[in-house]
């Protein structure tokens, strides 16, 4: 990669907020009581089955009705940003839930976004679940040790734009060369555990 268009990728890293992933690409994380494991939303060769997001739906439900989009903001909170489901998994689900009579939909007073909420058949259920959050099968470890990934991560691009602002050409290059080389042994790590 010549130096130009590694600095257009720092570029770009810079504008996306560091290009953080939202869920950690790591291990799947343990499967709770229902079998239920938190990898990648099952996606990835095999690895991890897929998280239980109806039981989290139904969970949160019992707490007070909500958007589609706060559920995902609460479910990161909880995991520590471990664990945040896509639209692509929590609106499916609630679309299921509402066409199950489990759960009802009602927009906001000003015609807004809709604001989901439990249905009488749907307490049952959703009482069960809060029993045993999907959350909750987050290990405070694995919870810390994302935290301490992300912080790490964090202080490495602040770094980063320190070299970008006041380095020289020459720094700078240099700077690259440690990114493409963390890079491979970033992939390198994971090529351990196929």
């Amino acid at each position: 990669m010549g130096f130009h268009r590694r600095m257009h990728a720092m570029h770009e890293m810079r504008m996306r907020g560091f290009g953080f992933p939202p869920v950690p690409p790591g291990p799947p994380f343990p499967p709770g009581p229902h079998g239920h494991g938190h990898g990648r939303g099952g996606r990835g060769r095999g690895r991890g089955r897929r998280p239980n997001v109806r039981g989290a739906v139904l969970a949160l439900l019992t707490e007070r009705p909500m958007h589609g989009y706060e559920m995902i903001q609460e479910i990161d909170s909880r995991t520590g940003g471990a664990w945040r489901p896509s639209p692509g998994s929590i609106y499916p689900t609630l679309q299921l839930l509402e066409d199950e009579g489990v759960i009802t939909a009602a927009a906001d007073s000003d015609g807004g976004r809709k604001r989901f909420a439990l249905t009488e058949q749907g307490r049952e259920e959703a009482a069960t679940a809060a029993q045993t959050p999907p959350w909750a099968e987050f290990a405070e470890t694995t919870v810390n040790s994302w935290h301490d990934i992300r912080d790490a991560g964090a202080q490495a691009m602040h770094a980063l734009r320190q070299v970008m602002m006041t380095g020289t050409d020459d720094q700078r290059e240099r700077a690259a060369q440690v990114l493409d080389e963390t890079r491979r042994k970033l992939y390198a790590i994971l090529a351990e555990s196929e």
